[in-house]
């Protein structure tokens, strides 16, 4: 299959410009799979629930699902896309999975980061994991990134990939990203986005550094701080054979009963 992420500095509280951004940087790519960042069509960084809540949307339903099942036609894949979402009064940092027939699945950030508390509530779904045919994908919102638990798992409920959007701003996070990948014998998708946002008080750099991490944590592609789409070709099979030695399992190896506190 061909996967691939995106890296570009969405406009703050614009969603029609993100839309148009999106849809540039993404014209004539042909992909199974494409990642975008982490509340990729309305910016990061919000002042109060009240502000938040003229951008934050219902999923499926509204602008930008539309807008993400027909850049699913479009790519002629699947897409996640980290969006801002509401649902009932309440607000999460999420992540959405489209396809070619909409809204086909909803990750919440469970471990949000800094000011994100003052406005998003943690996520309340788990970590669930999404056939898609040729691959099973789970998705991670950014700081989720810090907790092996998080990509463990999905690796463990099935993943063979995991998707994570993502507004980067620690150096280290990128590298990081690799060791999940190799100690759960995974694809890694880092969608970051780059540039920075300021509001009022707040002001955020963001480090870009997206990149394709194979199973063994190799960098298969990668982007410095350029607005970009990375894409290359990935065997799904590889991350389903979690042999290291002949007598050595990644998995049946785990001494579960011994993990006590």
């Amino acid at each position: 299959m061909i996967a691939g992420v995106l890296q570009f500095e969405p406009a703050w509280g614009v969603k029609d410009a993100n839309f148009k951004k999106i849809e540039s940087l993404c014209r004539n790519a042909k992909l199974d799979l494409l990642v975008l960042p982490e509340l990729s069509t309305t910016g990061y960084l919000f002042l109060s629930k009240k502000e938040l809540s003229s951008h934050a949307e219902e999923f499926p339903g509204g602008e930008t699902s539309s807008f993400l099942q027909e850049l699913s036609i479009k790519t002629g894949g699947f897409v996640v896309a980290g969006v801002a979402e509401k649902d009932e009064g309440i607000f999460y940092n999420s992540a959405v999975l489209f396809g070619r027939k909409g809204h086909m699945g909803t990750y919440r950030k469970v471990h949000l980061f800094s000011t994100e508390k003052k406005v998003f509530e943690p996520g309340n779904l788990g970590f669930p994991v999404f056939d898609i045919g040729v691959a099973k994908v789970g998705m991670m919102v950014c700081f989720d990134w810090i907790f092996p638990e998080a990509a463990r798992t999905l690796a463990l409920s099935g993943a063979d990939i995991i998707a994570h959007p993502s507004n980067l701003v620690m150096p280290y996070c990128p590298d990081a990203a690799s060791t999940r990948a190799l100690e759960n014998n995974v694809f890694y998708l880092l969608s970051n986005r780059t540039g920075e946002e300021r509001r009022k008080t707040l002001h955020l750099k963001f480090i870009g550094s997206s990149r394709i991490i194979g199973t063994k944590g190799e960098v298969l592609s990668s982007a410095d701080k350029e607005e970009r789409l990375l894409s290359c070709k990935i065997d799904p099979q590889k991350a389903r054979t979690k042999r290291i030695t002949p007598q050595n399992d990644l998995f049946s190896d785990r001494r579960s009963d011994q993990y006590k506190l």
